[in-house]
């Protein structure tokens, strides 16, 4: 009886604090914000929503039962379906789920102001990310591992499972390519970091064989063993870094890099995932939890100030990062930091055919989306500690502020936010940079926010180390989604080849899985391709759909859900996944409407390309300008196409899921649930 009134009291303390931080975060307002609020509101909230909101699901929605033997289990081929321990899926969950969305997407959307993103990024993890990512591994560990379009067709319908199932190949398809992108970006002419990624990659190998073979069962051996060699790796690269040959060999342009990613994707793809993916991913999680920790620690210790106030005028959708106003974009632009399609996508693809336990499911599938959410909340944090002025001049294209370092500085303090040349050339020099103006697209920014807090605490004379090793943190936390979306993808495609020939559905047969990889990576890979020869960075247009098609994703994985929970008999329950789906209903079909009709050209898909095409016409653009026009002016076109082809994907499946329901509501027949028949575990 004590020990349960001193939890009950403990709790209620947590849940006091947390609103008691929230609150103080909502209305501070013309006062410097200490960045402890945001750290103690996001662990409170974190807390109370495991301990009480996924335990009720868990047991009262889903109930999951410990004593079912999982298609880990049952289906065990050594190759994709294995047994592991809960720790190292949890690793290679949470390593293929934390892609740049956490870090990039709280960072651009600091321009509306700290506190919309904060709100989004804890009430949208805890009500929506969360559930989704725990209610699609659970449904797809029953389903014998099944991917989220084959489930849709299964449970739902040929025509909704059918558009899932495309609509989502595609999406996986310009999303890893997006990855593939960013991740040459980021060690485009850096050894430090090309080195310290490609270390990784034989000492996931050891490690992998080190469990398996040399000293089965020791989790934490391996896990030590690759730790050392891991925080060897960073300190190899530093050193190859200055060594006057060696860095030459590691010194690539984005072509050699291109290939190298693309052919570590079909390795990853291919090989058995114990080798590779799973010790790689269980390994990357170590650094990122390692840096997001000593960053966490960092904030306690110094507790500094947030210096972007609350809500900046931009929130009319006139900011220079990117155009749109705060509904909808501020939650497409936060995407994976409060809920994600591609996690769902995860969920019901190489995880599934690792679980152990089905009591397992619930520390991986909500735990690591909190985990994750807690990254954004570090991001976010590092972001606006900056001065508002240098984070805009970092941030804001040279079309926008001035190609002059004068122009920009001067354009950004009539915003009201001050900065100077001199502050802008000296922070550049600190970080070992040769400037810092117009690094667009948030890595830049968070770098220096990062290394900023960690370099007062752990030495200012070494800004420029950790400004590279955050560069370098971004780089790996990118490319681990990238091998995991490419085995999806790999999955996906055995899936919908099943429907055509029931061999090549099967995820162990050699010939199908060699041929789905390689159309795969070609898929992607082409994309990535033609966006690294591109001097405008072409590919690199189709960002703005990143987050769009992200939350799409995770509509389409909300409908599947609500309409399994629906015919499962469970009506009464079904609103746990079916009011965030409501929710991302509007969010993104408001998204792609303005997307693809307003005539404002910062907006628009259409609009932009017919602006170009007019200046193109007119011979207004300077020759450098007017020799990528023509690729630019398609790449917003296809945008364009793309976006409609995607809404109208996800609403054939919320109509689908809603005929489903219907017809049940009716006691008309409905399809046969898909899920494996019971079968005890042997599983200790």
């Amino acid at each position: 009886m004590m020990k349960a009134f001193w939890g009950r009291v403990g709790w209620a303390s947590v849940a006091l604090l947390g609103a008691a931080a929230l609150a103080h975060v909502a209305m501070a307002r013309g006062e410097s914000l200490n960045a402890l609020w945001l750290v103690t509101a996001a662990v409170c909230v974190y807390l109370i929503g495991y301990r009480f909101y996924s335990a009720w699901i868990a047991a009262n929605v889903l109930a999951i039962d410990a004593t079912r033997a999982t298609p880990a289990e049952r289906l065990n081929n050594g190759r994709d379906y294995v047994p592991t321990h809960r720790w190292v899926v949890f690793g290679h969950h949470f390593a293929a789920i934390a892609g740049p969305g956490p870090l990039v997407g709280p960072t651009l959307a600091a321009q509306f102001g700290y506190l919309p993103g904060t709100l989004w990024i804890l009430i949208g993890a805890v009500l929506g990310g969360a559930v989704q990512d725990m209610v699609t591994l659970f449904l797809s560990t029953r389903r014998n591992g099944r991917s989220l379009g084959q489930m849709a067709r299964e449970e739902i319908g040929p025509i909704g499972g059918t558009a899932a199932l495309i609509g989502t190949f595609i999406i996986m398809i310009i999303l890893i390519a997006v990855l593939g992108l960013v991740v040459v970006n980021a060690m485009k002419h850096s050894p430090w970091g090309t080195a310290t990624v490609a270390s990784t990659i034989p000492i996931a190998m050891l490690v992998g064989v080190y469990m398996r073979y040399l000293r089965p069962g020791r989790v934490l051996e391996a896990s030590l063993l690759g730790v050392v060699l891991l925080l060897a790796s960073v300190v190899f690269g530093g050193w190859v870094d200055h060594h006057p040959v060696l860095a030459a060999w590691f010194d690539h342009d984005g072509l050699p890099l291109a290939f190298s990613v693309i052919a570590y994707g079909f390795a990853a793809a291919v090989l058995p995932v114990w080798l590779l993916l799973a010790p790689r991913d269980y390994l990357s999680t170590y650094m990122k939890l390692g840096t997001v920790l000593m960053l966490a620690v960092a904030i306690l210790w110094l507790r500094p100030h947030i210096h972007m106030p609350a809500i900046t005028p931009f929130i009319d959708g006139t900011g220079p990062i990117f155009g749109g106003k705060l509904f909808p974009f501020v939650f497409i632009t936060i995407a994976c930091g409060a809920i994600s399609g591609f996690h769902a996508l995860i969920a019901s693809g190489t995880t599934p055919k690792l679980i152990a336990s089905e009591g397992d499911i619930r520390m991986i599938g909500y735990g690591a989306m909190l985990l994750e959410s807690f990254v954004a909340i570090m991001a976010m944090i590092a972001a606006t500690v900056l001065e508002p002025g240098v984070y805009f001049a970092i941030n804001s294209p040279a079309g926008v502020v001035g190609k002059e370092a004068l122009d920009a500085v001067n354009t950004i303090s009539g915003w009201g936010y001050q900065v100077t040349v001199e502050q802008m050339q000296h922070l550049a020099s600190a970080m070992g940079e040769s400037t810092l103006f117009a690094r667009t697209g948030g890595a830049p920014s968070l770098a220096v926010g990062m290394a900023s807090i960690l370099g007062t605490v752990f030495g200012e004379h070494l800004l420029a180390l950790w400004y590279h090793f955050a560069i370098m943190f971004e780089a790996i936390f990118i490319l681990t989604t990238l091998d995991a979306g490419t085995r999806v993808g790999r999955f996906m495609l055995q899936d919908m080849l099943g429907n055509l020939h029931p061999k090549l559905g099967e995820t162990s047969y050699t010939p199908s899985v060699i041929l789905t990889s390689v159309l795969v990576v070609a898929g992607w890979g082409y994309f990535l391709y033609i966006g690294v020869i591109d001097p405008n960075g072409g590919v690199n247009i189709l960002w703005p759909l990143f987050g769009i098609a992200n939350q799409m994703l995770a509509a389409i994985s909300l409908s599947v859900a609500t309409g399994i929970l629906i015919k499962s008999g469970k009506v009464n329950k079904a609103w746990i996944t079916g009011l965030p789906l409501l929710w991302l209903l509007a969010i993104t079909t408001t998204a792609a409407y303005e997307k693809v009709f307003s005539t404002d050209i910062r907006v628009g898909f259409f609009a932009a390309a017919n602006d170009l095409s007019q200046k193109l016409a007119s011979g207004v653009l300077p020759p450098e300008k007017a020799a990528v026009a023509p690729q630019l002016i398609v790449n917003q076109q296809l945008d364009a196409w793309l976006t409609l082809f995607f809404v109208a994907m996800l609403w054939v499946v919320v109509l689908d899921m809603l005929r489903m329901s219907r017809r049940y509501f009716a006691g008309q027949p409905v399809r046969p649930s898909s899920e494996a028949a019971y079968v005890a575990s042997r599983l200790a």
